[in-house]
């Protein structure tokens, strides 16, 4: 298996070396030069290792269909200590839950538990297993690594928690100063360990991916320096998230035949993106169905086939504040293959053209009927007030408490049901992550795991910058040379 970037440069590298790389060289994002096709062989002997073995054995097939220089052995070690019931909290790892009313016979959708790891958000189903990655490699090897990321929420504490105390690393993570829940902000700002630096950015999340991407393009930098990333850019925390769309799929169905959807809240696309790639290997998955909130450039673009990148000033500031983006790295992935993997167009659109004109229009290019009839794109949007009465609804109805970002997908979700196909909404997080929400919908507090008691009075250790490329870099040599 090669990688190729969606850019159009000539190297093609195999999954170990961008793993550690993070954006290819002209900007672009990895990619598999084809996705592995599943018959219906291959997808029934899936379904048998998720029902014979579970959710560790099932990751560790999927990922070898992409990963073949780690030995089968190391890989399958590899998946079976990232993905246990003492990090996750249940046998199934991701299990189903039907919102399903008393006296219902179906269940009117689904969720799909993410949320169970070390910090209560999906963010952890893949950054765990990029934690062992990360250490396995680099110790095979004898290099270090400085991870430099972005967050708008729950990447930070999931990169940070998978990350302290691994040997070889380094976390610089940066975030929108005060734009953060407080048990968010809480998570992160209290990790104390040596290797972890937090860095909390005067503006928004779309700034501190920037930086992300500036620093990255510095090739002379990210190679003195041994860069990498842990955002969604990076192949192989989507690729782990592919996984778990199988893990739905298989737990709402019966057989291969019959077909599923899927609604996902969305702000930098990876979350969907890995859905996309699961339905390119030939999962049977009718809609994939994209929510956003206020801010909601993705709903735009499936709607009218414009994609408009909004600035700082025009970002709102939402009480589902991981998805608060307007500038989704992980978009042009699925342009390239939508664009029939032009790395030349990709390249004009998503480098100087977008930089340029801050925005692209596909509305009429004859491909971009296939976002929805090809490839089961479909998009919604969500405010706070739909947010708060969805939380509501959900609780009395279902006697579920969601929080913010998955009230998003629930909204969503209901204005694309099929009475034939199920819908899987996937929970992006827990509740008690957005308290405050849950307080003014639901006038009680979320339950807290007891592992969580009185975060936000733990001493915090973080650095307040200005969005000043630079100075992140100088903050990075000073704390590596």
């Amino acid at each position: 298996m090669r990688y190729l970037s969606t850019r159009g440069h000539a190297d093609r590298k195999q999954f170990c070396e961008i793993l550690l790389e993070g954006l290819a060289p002209d900007g672009g994002l990895y990619l598999p030069e084809s996705y592995p096709k599943l018959d219906a062989a291959a997808l029934t002997h899936l379904r048998d290792v998720w029902q014979s073995q579970g959710y560790a054995a099932l990751a560790f097939e999927v990922l070898s269909l992409y990963i073949d220089d780690i030995p089968r052995d190391d890989l399958q070690a590899l998946c079976r200590k990232t993905y246990t019931q003492e990090v996750f909290g249940t046998k199934e790892i991701v299990p189903l839950k039907p919102l399903q009313a008393a006296g219902q016979a179906q269940p009117d959708l689904y969720l799909e538990a993410l949320s169970n790891g070390p910090t209560l958000a999906f963010k952890d189903m893949a950054m765990q297993l990029l934690g062992n990655l990360f250490e396995y490699e680099l110790a095979r090897r004898g290099e270090e690594l400085n991870i430099l990321g972005a967050t708008s929420g729950d990447t930070g504490s999931a990169a940070e928690y998978a990350m302290r105390g691994k040997k070889g690393v380094r976390v610089f993570m940066t975030s929108p100063h005060g734009r953060m829940s407080p048990f968010q902000q809480a998570q992160m700002f209290s990790l104390l360990d040596e290797n972890i630096h937090n860095i909390a950015i005067d503006g928004v999340f779309d700034d501190c991916q920037d930086i992300v991407k500036a620093v990255s393009n510095d090739l002379a930098f990210k190679r003195r320096y041994k860069i990498g990333t842990v955002n969604s850019i990076n192949w192989a925390r989507l690729l782990a998230q592919v996984v778990y769309y199988f893990a739905g799929y298989f737990q709402a169905t019966q057989n291969n035949d019959q077909k599923v959807s899927f609604t996902v809240p969305s702000g930098n696309f990876g979350n969907v993106c890995a859905g996309h790639v699961a339905r390119m290997m030939g999962l049977p998955i009718d809609r994939l169905v994209v929510a956003t909130n206020e801010n909601d450039v993705l709903d735009e673009f499936f709607r009218t086939g414009i994609y408009r990148v909004r600035g700082t000033a025009d970002t709102h500031e939402t009480s589902s504040p991981s998805m608060d983006i307007s500038k989704a790295s992980n978009f042009e992935r699925f342009v390239f293959d939508l664009l029939e993997r032009d790395g030349a167009q990709t390249k004009a659109i998503f480098g100087e053209g977008l930089s340029r004109e801050g925005f692209f229009d596909l509305s009429g290019d004859a491909r971009f009927a296939k976002a929805a009839a090809v490839y089961g794109f479909d998009s919604g949007r969500s405010t706070h007030a739909d947010r708060l009465q969805t939380i509501q609804q959900v609780f009395a109805t279902y006697g579920v408490m969601i929080d913010t970002h998955t009230a998003d997908g629930v909204k969503v979700a209901k204005e694309h049901l099929n009475a034939q196909v199920p819908m899987i909404v996937l929970e992006t997080a827990l509740p008690i992550k957005f308290a405050s929400t849950i307080v003014e919908a639901l006038g009680r507090q979320p339950d807290r795991p007891a592992q969580f008691e009185g975060i936000e009075s733990l001493p915090k250790r973080v650095q307040v910058m200005k969005a000043d490329v630079e100075q992140i870099k100088a903050f990075i040599t000073q704390h590596c040379d």
